[in-house]
């Protein structure tokens, strides 16, 4: 029996959120994210695809035997290959899961050439076969939502009879509305043999920009875990966002008087580190973790907010972990000052970390008139800056911009050889990768250049995302400085480097998928 006032986090940031183009992990950033992910108290972690890659596995498999609190869940197809490969991941956490899924809805029942009756055997062996392996099996009826209701009421009492004790409903296309996703829930409570003992879920992707409402809408309908992401990363427009459904349940427990064990004082710190592994920024206004979430500029807002918080804000920043400072960095700060305001950021460094980091704010002090939170985070999101062991770095880059044309001279760094070479270009960054190209010669295709302005003024630093492609592998390089165009020459220069390591390794950072079935 469920304790209905409990509501389960699913965190599928290290699986679907993955599945994002250009937003692969590499072993060490996994790991990473799944320990923050377990210390906010995150009930499940679908840690990945084991069967997709030697490096998923790999991933699964150590984060599972690192895991302290939370249930670490893999994902495998409905056949016992991919469920014997996922328990052989999985089998290590204290608290293991295997999650089975197979397309239900007339559309996928015609890819996998099955009928009703076909596939309702198969889920049964494949259901029956993982519980035999492990005691927790989550079942999900991919595109559960465009499946017929009987048949749909049919297959989950099926995967129920069999063993599965969470049985999820995922709206893979994000199709659905509130009333719907609610209403099938209920049916399917009210209805099927079994369902009072197990748990419902909902996993509902964000194409109509419904996702936060659908999941919570079936929670009320009786679902008991919901299935989301940091930042809501996913697939196509995303998944429901981890933030927006833990505070919405928060600040309207008066509409939704459920519970959920998050700390939810980690949730920034989490959500811009996923920012930043993942390459995928979060947006200005991007509910709960957007940088102008708690910020007010219009002087009524102002004026209400100074005079009780309230009048403008229905949860306190310290909720989330934004804590205020009175501290303001510039160029006369001192190490002390910095480490402190990264402490406030989210951040701890060793001696040796916070000395580079100190010496990148000082050159960043120099050039701007002050030094804003989001300047610093910067400096630390910086993927691209220059290490002893890059293959490729940037020594010297001169433009020369103008109605008479565009001109980049570039000296870099290849192998420990320095190689210069001067390149013309429609526009000074098409001339900059004109000459990165001369000096180290590919054949990756640029995917995605991006530009985004830290700060506001003329000096303001310019984050740049570079995303480029060669033979399937997708890579991303960021970089941050205050001349854009030496900023986009770096972050291209850090996606190379990820791409040579990415050419190399098989395991366990190899992150290429070999399968491409998604929830």
């Amino acid at each position: 029996m469920t304790d209905t006032s409990r509501v389960l986090i699913f965190d599928t940031t290290l699986r679907d959120g993955e599945q994002s183009p250009g937003a692969t992990m590499t072993h060490a950033e996994k790991l990473e994210i799944a320990t923050l992910l377990d210390d906010m108290g995150v009930d499940v972690i679908e840690a990945g695809f084991p069967i997709a890659s030697e490096g998923d596995f790999a991933a699964v498999s150590e984060i599972a035997k690192n895991s302290k609190n939370s249930v670490i869940c893999g994902l495998s197809r409905a056949n016992f290959k991919d469920i014997d490969r996922c328990w052989e991941a999985v089998k290590h956490a204290a608290k293991p899961r295997i999650h089975t899924f197979i397309g239900t809805s007339p559309s996928h029942r015609e890819i996998t050439k099955l009928t009703q009756e076909e596939m309702i055997e198969r889920i049964h062996e494949t259901v029956t076969h993982a519980r035999n392996l492990c005691e927790d099996v989550q079942w999900s009826a991919m595109d559960a939502i465009r499946t017929e209701r009987d048949y749909l009421a049919r297959v989950v009492e099926c995967a129920i009879k069999a063993g599965a004790t969470t049985i999820n409903i995922p709206d893979t296309v994000g199709y659905t509305l509130p009333e719907e996703s609610a209403e099938i829930i209920r049916e399917l409570v009210e209805r099927v043999p079994g369902a009072d003992q197990v748990i419902f879920a909902t996993h509902c992707h964000n194409d109509l920009g419904m996702a936060t409402a659908n999941s919570l809408a079936a929670v009320n309908a009786g679902a008991r875990q919901i299935e989301c992401t940091i930042n809501g990363l996913g697939e196509r427009a995303g998944n429901t966002a981890l933030e927006e459904v833990v505070m919405a349940m928060r600040v309207r427990r008066d509409l939704m008087p459920y519970a959920t064990q998050i700390d939810t004082t980690k949730i920034m710190n989490l959500s811009r580190r996923v920012a930043q592994v993942s390459g995928f920024p979060v947006q200005f206004n991007k509910a709960i973790v957007g940088k102008n979430a708690f910020l007010h500029e219009s002087g009524i807002h102002q004026d209400g907010v100074l005079k009780n918080v309230e009048t403008f804000e229905i949860m306190r920043p310290s909720d989330i972990g934004i804590t205020d400072s009175n501290i303001a960095m510039g160029k006369h700060s001192g190490r002390a000052a910095l480490r402190s305001k990264l402490k406030d950021l989210g951040y701890e460094l060793a001696d040796n970390q916070l000395q580079d980091v100190f010496v990148r704010f000082k050159a960043l002090a120099d050039r701007k008139k002050e030094v804003y939170d989001e300047d610093i985070i910067a400096l630390m999101t910086d993927s691209a800056a220059n290490t002893g062991e890059d293959q490729l770095q940037v020594k010297k880059l001169r433009v020369i911009c103008g109605t008479g044309g565009q001109e980049a001279a570039l000296t870099m760094s290849v192998g420990g050889e320095e190689i210069s070479a001067t390149c013309e270009g429609d526009g000074p960054v098409d001339a900059c990768f004109n000459a990165v190209k001369e000096i180290f010669p590919h054949g990756a295709r640029l995917k995605l250049y991006q530009v985004q302005a830290v700060t506001d003024g003329t000096d303001a630093q310019a984050t740049v995302s570079v995303r480029l492609e060669e033979d399937g592998r997708i890579v991303t390089g960021s970089a941050a400085d205050t001349d854009t165009i030496l900023a986009s020459v770096k972050a291209y220069v850090g996606a190379l480097n990820r791409l040579i390591v990415r050419r190399t390794k098989t395991a366990p950072d190899a992150d290429m998928k070999t399968v491409s079935f998604k929830e």
